[in-house]
């Protein structure tokens, strides 16, 4: 059957025949798997890494509506204090070396191609113990605007059980 309906061009083209681009990932599994793409992407993060032996070294690598995605640096022995991210949740990548994430229920250690995903109000701390440089990527939602420290005193392993969701 022939018809007389002929489409000239490229039809997703036509902006009422694309479906909505999303303002950002909707999921946990959305952030994760942009996580892993950019981690990917070495190229695109890989020449922007430094070392810095007197403090972590951040750089914020990319904004999107409603969150943020950082890069991190650790030399061995620096870490991050035990913390939460306020109202963020998020997914913190692993991409070279080895970090140790130190929470309520105990420690774990991370290594290259590792993910884990938090909710607000996790504390936690995470601190390279390895005896090389380590990377890291972390992406929050929405993107990060406060992160308070939690001393010693306030870190028994109930109270950060309790602060776990």
């Amino acid at each position: 059957m022939n018809s007389d309906v002929q489409i000239a061009g490229d039809p997703l083209a036509i902006p009422h025949l694309l479906p909505p681009v999303p303002a950002h990932p909707a999921t946990v599994a959305g952030f994760v798997g942009l996580a892993r793409s950019i981690a990917a992407d070495r190229d695109a993060w890989a020449h922007l890494v430094r070392y810095d032996t007197t403090s972590r070294w951040y750089h914020r690598l990319r904004t999107g509506p409603g969150y943020e995605v950082w890069l991190l640096s650790w030399v061995p022995g620096q870490g991050s204090g035990r913390h939460d991210h306020g109202p963020s949740s998020g997914v913190l990548t692993v991409l070279e070396g080895e970090l140790t994430e130190h929470a309520g229920t105990g420690r774990r250690t991370l290594t290259a191609g590792a993910q884990r995903v938090f909710a607000p109000g996790y504390v936690h701390e995470v601190v390279n113990d390895a005896l090389t440089p380590a990377v890291s990527l972390h992406i929050y939602f929405p993107g990060l605007t406060e992160m308070p420290m939690h001393g010693a005193p306030h870190c028994t392993p109930s109270a950060l059980e309790t602060a776990a969701p």
